[in-house]
């Protein structure tokens, strides 16, 4: 009896090995039906998400090929309505009207992230809190001097982003209580997406911008505001108020590798893993 276990149980484990990966086999060649292309265009901010989504989604599917640009949220429906991008990366519900921009008709959104912005000053800036008036004041210019808000004498130098930015709108909303920017003067720049903000703060003395956490650097300071740090633990106690919901548009309901790649940024396997790593919060966090 005892000659024949041995061999009879290595045969099942065979067998067990064989179904085994006959199982991941069926299920890696169903991951690797989806073909065709997706190109995405918009957000700036949701920009390392979308790479990072791209670069795992590719490795199962590698017959869909990924293009992602980013020239600013309202970028991103308007070249879904051209019909020129698949996906339209936003950084509000485009399919609702916001301030100062018109619901895009026949869109539908797909929420993806929740991102968290944040005032960020170069690493000169002796600043590391400031009250809603403090930014209201500054980024109208009538604060003029970082003297004048508790830092040391220096001609404060204001970075905005360009109309059109999903951050600048979060940030004007929700930072600023709908303040209005100021718009011109030798103490402003105006810059077109968040790769342009980080480099400009992080290279320009006395300057300060607003930014979504995955770009901040060791290179710039992120600023409390009213004593509350930009954090996800204080997003998700609601008492850090400058954050909001990143979407993906689609003319119509997604179908095909379009429908898969959403799905894959939605799952909770993204969500809770190369998402949290990049600094956004995961959409069910928030719920």
């Amino acid at each position: 009896m005892k000659k024949w276990i041995k061999p009879f149980t290595a045969m099942l484990m065979a067998v067990s090995l064989v179904g085994g990966l006959g199982g991941a086999m069926t299920a890696s060649a169903a991951k690797s039906t989806e073909k065709g292309k997706i190109v995405i265009n918009g957000s700036s901010a949701l920009l390392p998400l979308t790479l990072q989504a791209a670069s795992e989604f590719k490795k199962d599917n590698p017959k869909v090929k990924i293009s992602a640009s980013a020239a600013g949220s309202v970028t991103g429906p308007q070249s879904v309505r051209k019909g020129i991008a698949d996906i339209g990366a936003v950084d509000w519900d485009a399919s609702k009207d916001v301030p100062g921009f018109k619901k895009f008709d026949g869109q539908v959104a797909h929420p993806v992230a929740v991102t968290v912005f944040t005032a960020v000053v170069n690493t000169n800036v002796g600043v590391t809190n400031l009250t809603t008036k403090q930014l209201q004041d500054i980024f109208s210019g009538k604060v003029t001097n970082w003297k004048e808000v508790g830092g040391s004498d220096g001609k404060i130098v204001v970075v905005n982003r360009k109309f059109g930015s999903g951050t600048r709108v979060n940030f004007q909303q929700k930072a600023l209580d709908g303040k209005d920017f100021m718009s011109k003067g030798d103490n402003y720049k105006e810059v077109g997406s968040s790769g342009d903000m980080k480099t400009t703060i992080e290279t320009t003395p006395n300057a300060i911008g607003y930014i979504d956490l995955p770009y901040v650097t060791s290179k710039m300071k992120a600023v409390s505001i009213n004593g509350v740090a930009p954090t996800e633990k204080n997003v998700l106690n609601k008492t850090y108020k400058v954050w909001g919901i990143g979407y993906y548009m689609t003319k119509g309901q997604p179908t095909g590798a379009t429908k898969a790649f959403i799905e894959y940024i939605q799952s909770n396997k993204f969500q809770n893993g190369s998402l949290k790593k990049l600094k956004f919060i995961p959409l069910a966090a928030v719920k």
